[in-house]
């Protein structure tokens, strides 16, 4: 992938792991219309892609991640080009929610509103120590919409989702963290350093089994364990009869690192 033909993201990939920057530190890398078009674009490739094994989102500046939607665009917009951006951003959020390779987010600063919806669809939050978060929506008469009201009750529960939401508080990492929205807060200067160390960790296992495992995982929060434990048993009879199954057996027996081949060539559905 190349950064060169993206105007308002940065896209990189190095040892199987893709890095995407929001890239609008003058707006607070805010959530306009071509932004979200290009990130949409980034995680098609990403999909396509076999080098990539696990991506990290983060925002360039040190002030935020990401302040939600550009509202000064949005205030130039008819109703229906609203909504259209507003589709435009929960596609792109429920694609990185679904996207295969699991997600790590490395929160630089600041994360409201859609900023914060974004993180919610990933698998891990790492935040820097002056990080805050918010999804202020209600306070300018909307409500989240790029799927906030229903990820965050099952990531902290539904008491502190509606207070969150509701009186559009602000919270700083160390509340986030306490809460569960988070899973690790960390000094400024090594924000990149952690997030790449877990990428490179999870980057090293067999890529059809970590597109199995989190789908399973993803899937416990949304059904009844019944149905969980029919994918997982679809899932382990699948990945039991596998060639990466055969590679991981073989390397153990002989005492190497196994080398997995990509996940384009056997596609889940």
């Amino acid at each position: 992938m190349e950064s060169e033909r993206f105007e308002q993201i940065l896209v990189s990939t190095e040892a199987g792991v893709a890095t995407v920057m929001l890239n609008r530190p003058d707006r607070y890398n805010a959530l306009g219309s071509q932004i979200v078009g290009e990130l949409g674009e980034a995680l098609e490739e990403i999909e396509g892609s076999g080098e990539v094994r696990v991506m990290v989102l983060t925002g360039a500046g040190e002030k935020a991640f990401c302040s939600g939607v550009d509202l000064k665009e949005r205030a130039e917009m008819d109703a229906d080009e609203r909504w259209s951006h507003n589709r435009a951003l929960g596609a792109f959020v429920e694609r990185l929610a679904r996207l295969q390779v699991p997600t790590i987010a490395a929160l630089n600063g600041l994360a409201f509103g859609g900023g914060l919806e974004i993180t919610l669809a990933c698998d891990f939050r790492i935040a820097v120590e002056g990080a805050r978060f918010a999804l202020p929506e209600v306070g300018i008469g909307i409500v989240p919409g790029a799927g906030g009201t229903q990820r965050l009750p099952r990531l902290v529960g539904p008491t502190k989702a509606k207070e969150l939401i509701l009186t559009g508080r602000r919270i700083d990492a160390g509340a986030a963290l306490e809460m569960g929205l988070i899973s690790g807060v960390v000094p400024a200067g090594s924000l990149m350093d952690e997030a790449l160390a877990l990428a490179g960790e999870i980057a090293a296992n067999s890529p059809l089994a970590l597109a199995y495992a989190k789908a399973a995982v993803d899937l416990a929060s949304e059904t009844a364990i019944e149905q969980g434990l029919r994918y997982e048993t679809a899932a382990i009879r699948a990945t039991l009869s596998s060639e990466d199954y055969g590679i991981g057996l073989a390397a153990f027996a002989e005492k190497q690192k196994p080398e997995f081949p990509p996940l384009t060539l056997r596609r889940m559905t």
